[in-house]
C-alpha cells in the first residue's frame, strides 16, 4: 500500500555531516506525519525527529541543534540533515510515515527498511 525507501546512510567521521532521504510511494491518499527513528545495537528504537504535513517539527533532545528535518509534500519525501555527527549517533535509521492508503479508511504506521549510519574515525 505505502512503501518507504531510504537513502543516504554511510560512514562518516566525527564532526561530519550526512543527509538522509526517504521517499514514500504506492497508493497514497494522504500522509500526515513523517519522520526518523534510530536503533543502535542492543537498544530500543528511539525517535530522532518528526514533521507534520503543516511543517511542525519535533526533535529528540540529543539531536537538537545538530539535525534538521524537512519535507517535500509534493514529492512525499522527508529529509534529515545531520551535522556535527558523534559516534553516539551510530545506528540504523528508519523512516516513518503516518499515512492513509487509497484503499484504507484509516491512518496506519509505515516503516522503511532502514539505513546504516556509522560515525567513526
Amino acid at each position: 500500500q505505502v512503501q518507504l525507501v531510504e537513502s543516504g546512510g554511510g560512514l562518516v567521521q566525527p564532526g561530519g555531516s550526512l543527509r538522509l532521504s526517504c521517499a514514500a510511494s504506492g497508493s497514497i491518499f494522504s500522509i500526515s506525519a513523517m519522520g526518523w527513528y534510530r536503533q543502535a545495537p542492543g537498544k530500543q528504537r528511539d525517535l530522532v525527529a518528526t514533521i507534520t504535513s503543516g511543517g511542525t517539527t519535533n526533535y529528540a533532545d540529543s539531536v537538537k541543534g545538530r539535525f534538521t528535518i524537512s519535507r517535500d509534500n509534493a514529492k512525499n519525501t522527508v529529509y534529515l540533515q545531520m551535522n556535527s555527527l558523534k559516534p553516539d549517533d551510530t545506528a540504523v535509521y528508519y523512516c516513518y510515515a503516518r499515512a492513509r492508503a487509497s484503499v484504507s479508511y484509516s491512518n496506519d504506521d509505515y516503516w522503511g527498511q532502514g539505513t546504516q549510519v556509522t560515525v567513526s574515525s
